[in-house]
């Protein structure tokens, strides 16, 4: 089944950028359409549900939130099945609970059964899907992974303009019964993206590095080996991470607030259901082009590194769209609000989870993401609903919209001024330390120096005391040899005299000794 872990699976796998990753590529840009999709096109049933359960806003608005908390409160859980059974059967099963939770939805007959229905069970399948499909999307890219983030993050604008006016299609043939029936037997589709999902392997070798790489892992099994770790908590201990965690909690209290109530403010202005319908389209089709452009700028060589800044103005962007967007007041105004949150939307997307990946990296990417996930679901469960009591004590669409642009505008402040500071204390932290080690590096020089005139000090009396000691020695050596080549007598012999003298004179003297 793939069971393996993620630090074991990928460790020494090289990202190929390419080849069987675009089929993951593909995949991902559906299972993402669904998730983020979903949750917005839902939206469509609510004016039926509202009449057909006798609710307020507040009452729908928990639908959308539900299934967005499952979609990132289970990300821990997700984190652990996909480190113990791989991504693929995960996302079958996956697959299998959207689908059932949309067609059981269709039989409902109050609203906690929807909750329970497309909120929880559909929400869950989506989970199970979504977290998956960005970790082999994050094991398959590496230098396109920008690229590859933006073109995936494209899938939910797509399934926004589809799903949004088929939703409106599908209530005016068949009701909301039919059309959420309709839409769970769709929902199976994200079993076949699951099918996509081969686990990247390492190329094969010859023979002598087979052998090689079996010798090695005896001497790796000899060795004691931790457990890979199901949850890696140790992702908190990184700073940047911690930054990131809390704006993005922070973000998603109100990024999602607009695109769940502009369909019926576009309605309370008197506007057609079709119509009204029609602005998340437009949303969906300015956020196809902005997501994979956004990602292709992210990719360049001088902003890759300064990516966390281009998503605070992302956040910047978007909040900002949302304080104007509150002042609208005819359909045409709405456009224009449309337009400009598609793009800032599609900046935020395309960036959100890019800009995680680059800070946490691909070994604790599968952890990282379950974690941030179950801290933004909070803000998630809270954010909508909110919004939807606010709207039914007040009747007045601007201050939902003006309460969504201020917590997207806060985060973006919370991120880049948290980045900017860590950063600088970083920078100042790793100035100090640099220093330290020249001083220490100065200390160690002089000590060295002194030693080293220490020794050659030592080395000059040595060789001093060596040469005096070789003197002493020759001297001894000379007056050795003169004492041997001395005679040991001067006693002289007669007949040698005598023959000295024989030779000399021609005669032989009668006393040698007289003679001599």
């Amino acid at each position: 089944m793939g069971g393996v872990p993620v630090e074991e699976s990928t460790e020494e796998v090289k990202a190929p950028d390419g080849g069987w990753g675009w089929a993951i590529l593909a995949g991902c840009f559906v299972i993402t359409g669904f998730s983020y999709a979903f949750p917005k096109a839902v939206s469509v049933f609510f004016k039926e549900l509202i009449r057909e359960f006798d609710v307020g806003y507040s009452d729908t608005a928990w639908i959308s939130s539900i299934l967005l908390a499952m979609l990132y409160g289970t990300g821990p859980l997700c984190s652990v099945l996909v480190n113990y059974f791989g991504c693929r059967p995960v996302m079958m099963v996956g697959g299998v609970f959207a689908s059932l939770g949309m067609i059981l939805a269709s039989f409902s007959t109050s609203i906690i059964h929807i909750y329970l229905s497309t909120g929880v069970i559909t929400g869950l399948g989506l989970a199970l899907n979504f977290q998956p499909s960005l970790i082999m999307l994050n094991r398959y890219f590496s230098e396109k992974r920008p690229l590859a983030n933006g073109l995936s993050a494209a899938g939910s604008p797509v399934a926004l303009c589809c799903l949004s006016p088929l939703g409106q299609v599908l209530q005016y043939q068949y009701g909301w019964r039919g059309g959420f029936l309709i839409l769970g037997g769709m929902l199976l589709n994200c079993c076949v993206c699951a099918a996509l999902m081969k686990p990247l392997v390492a190329p094969k070798k010859k023979a002598k590095d087979l052998e090689q790489d079996k010798d090695q892992a005896r001497k790796e099994t000899e060795k004691e080996k931790p457990k890979a770790k199901l949850l890696d908590f140790s992702v908190f201990k990184n700073c940047g991470f911690v930054i990131y965690t809390v704006a993005a909690s922070i973000m998603v209290l109100g990024l999602f607030v607009p695109p769940v109530f502009v369909v019926s403010y576009a309605k309370e202005l008197g506007n057609e259901d079709t119509k009204s319908a029609l602005l998340l389209t437009i949303l969906g089709f300015i956020d196809i082009f902005a997501r994979p452009t956004c990602g292709v700028i992210a990719g360049l060589s001088w902003v890759r590194p300064r990516c966390v800044y281009l998503f605070s103005f992302a956040l910047i962007f978007n909040g900002t769209t949302d304080l104007i967007g509150s002042q609208a007041k005819d359909y045409t105004s709405l456009v224009v609000f449309c337009i400009f949150f598609g793009i800032s939307y599609g900046m935020v997307g395309a960036l959100q989870f890019e800009v995680l990946m680059a800070i946490i990296g691909t070994e604790k990417f599968s952890s990282a993401i379950g974690l941030v996930l179950l801290m933004e679901a909070i803000a998630v469960l809270v954010g909508p609903p909110s919004a939807g009591r606010l709207l039914d004590a007040t009747k007045n669409y601007m201050f939902v919209f003006l309460l969504a642009g201020s917590e997207v505008f806060l985060s973006a402040v919370v991120l880049a001024t948290s980045n900017f500071l860590f950063n600088r204390s970083k920078s100042s932290s790793s100035a100090d330390e640099l220093e330290n080690a020249v001083t220490e590096t100065s200390r160690t020089e002089v000590s060295s120096a002194a030693a080293e005139v220490n020794d050659r000090e030592e080395k000059g009396a040595r060789e001093e005391q060596e040469k005096e000691t070789v003197k002493e020695e020759k001297e001894e050596d000379d007056a050795q040899r003169v004492e041997e080549a001395r005679p040991e007598s001067t006693a002289v012999d007669s007949q040698d005299v005598e023959r000295f003298l024989k030779q000399q004179n021609g005669d032989v003297a009668a006393n040698p000794e007289t003679n001599l």
